[in-house]
């Protein structure tokens, strides 16, 4: 009995956090509800990316605030869980999910301020706009998606697995959309494409894992 008290107050802060991210998505629809909705079905919706860039909204305003923040806690709290279930000696505790927030986070603004740095070292802002606000609307349509899976598998008798590979086949999807909409600018530079993929995708990820293990 007392070892399944310990369990459930070890895992309150989880609730916590859940209860704060439904808090952020009713900020978002106070905000903007209809630009809320459009997020959620972006990855369906290229109208709306497109539609995003003509408005060009500063990323810096309190619905994209909001979002990133939403997103970021979202995908922190499915890392913090694949590593609790999948890395030996790793500590499950509120302190090891903040650790891997704020890792999240400096990785996303760091990629992000690189990217917008180097478009407009090499004058190609406008040429990767589409490329840059898909990218980061897509990812922000999964976010919705996997915090639905998480509150799921965390409540449920489900597998947690489920979650994993889920969220795998979600990335995957984005991949999909991202390089079918944005296909004319990748092949037309196919080799600049690869550089870009190994320069801030992938190598960043095997030290974003690195840091966090």
């Amino acid at each position: 009995m007392q070892a399944l008290e310990k369990n459930l107050i070890d895992s309150s802060w989880v609730t916590i956090i859940l209860v704060v991210l439904l808090a952020l998505i009713a900020v978002l629809k106070i905000i903007d509800s209809e630009r809320l909705k459009g997020y959620v079905f972006a990855l369906f919706n290229k109208g709306f990316i497109e539609s995003e860039i003509e408005e060009d909204t500063s990323f810096l305003d309190a619905f994209y605030n909001t979002l990133f923040l939403f997103s970021t806690t979202t995908l922190s709290l499915i890392v913090h869980a694949f590593l609790s279930e999948r890395s030996f000696g790793f500590k499950n505790g509120f302190s090891s999910f903040f650790y891997i927030f704020v890792t999240v986070v400096s990785y996303f603004l760091v990629k992000w301020i690189l990217e917008i740095l180097l478009s407009r070292l090499f004058l190609i802002k406008n040429t990767v706009r589409f490329y840059f606000v898909s990218k980061f609307s897509y990812l922000y349509s999964i976010s919705f998606l996997l915090f639905i899976l998480f509150v799921i598998t965390t409540y449920s008798s489900l597998n947690s697995s489920i979650l994993f590979y889920a969220t795998a086949i979600l990335f995957l999807i984005r991949l999909v959309f991202h390089i079918t909409n944005n296909k004319k600018l990748i092949f037309s530079q196919l080799f600049y494409f690869i550089l870009y993929i190994c320069a801030f995708e992938i190598a960043p990820l095997f030290i974003l894992f690195k840091l966090m293990l």
